[in-house]
Order: structure tokens, then C-alpha cells, then sequence
């Protein structure tokens, strides 16, 4: 089953928000610098700090190389949410967009537009959820 995620004149274009998002998971997780500054911060669960043995580092590095996206798993075409498996344990990742003078208050209202817009990334022992 395919499914094509189609622009809407009122909405942003899926394809532009899921392509700045890659960038920003690239620049937090893996130290890649994107093409045009994005706005955002990274955030771990404590669970995920607390984990040994290098755990947290393989976590973020996984999360920076996502890239299994289908319909089921991102329905928008956002590319704002995965999962990974490290060591047999899932770890969840999310990107949330904010406007970016509102504190973390309020969604961003043009989340296609990287000045305006925040970003935050968390990642997450799927037990945690």
C-alpha cells in the first residue's frame, strides 16, 4: 500500500517540514550542519542518561541515521517521530515544533519556516512512555 501525502493550500508542504526536520535530527544527533540555520535543542530522558555502558550514545547516533519512514509510522510526512532498536530495548524520538518567541507555549504557526519556527527533539526509553 502506498500513500502520497499531498500539499493543501492552507497547510505547509509536508515534504519541506520532513526535509528541515531531517536536518535538524542531522545537526543534534550527528553533528551535521544543515543547509539554512535551524532553530532547536535536543533533549534526553534522565533514563536514557542514567543508561551505562555508551547506551545514550548509540541511541543518538541512531536517531540521527532514521530514516525508515512510511505511512504508518508518519502519517503527515513530518518525519517528527521514530523508533529504534538498540541492545533490544526501544528508544522512542520526537520533534515538536514551537513558535519560536513563545517560550515552548505555542505551536509553531508556520512550522515550514525555519525563522519562525522552533524545534525539539527528545529522546526516550520507550519504557519511559
Amino acid at each position: 500500500m502506498s500513500m502520497n501525502v499531498q500539499p493543501q493550500p492552507d497547510r505547509p508542504d509536508p515534504s519541506v517540514i520532513a526535509a528541515q526536520n531531517d536536518a535538524f535530527r542531522k545537526l543534534a544527533c550527528l553533528g551535521v550542519p544543515p543547509a539554512q540555520p535551524i532553530q532547536g535543542r535536543m533533549h534526553v530522558t534522565r533514563s536514557l542518561m542514567e543508561a551505562s555502558d555508551g547506551f545514550m550514545a548509540e541511541a543518538v547516533k541512531a536517531t540521527g541515521e532514521f530514516a525508515t519512514f512510511e505511512p504508518e509510522n508518519d502519517p503527515e510526512g513530518w518525519h517528527d517521530f521514530g523508533a529504534v532498536d538498540i541492545r533490544g530495548e526501544t528508544v522512542f524520538w520526537k520533534i515538536d515544533l514551537y513558535e519560536a518567541d513563545s517560550d515552548f507555549r505555542y505551536g509553531a504557526e508556520t512550522p515550514d519556516n525555519p525563522a519562525t519556527t522552533m524545534r525539539v527533539l527528545t529522546i526516550m526509553l520507550a519504557r519511559d512512555w
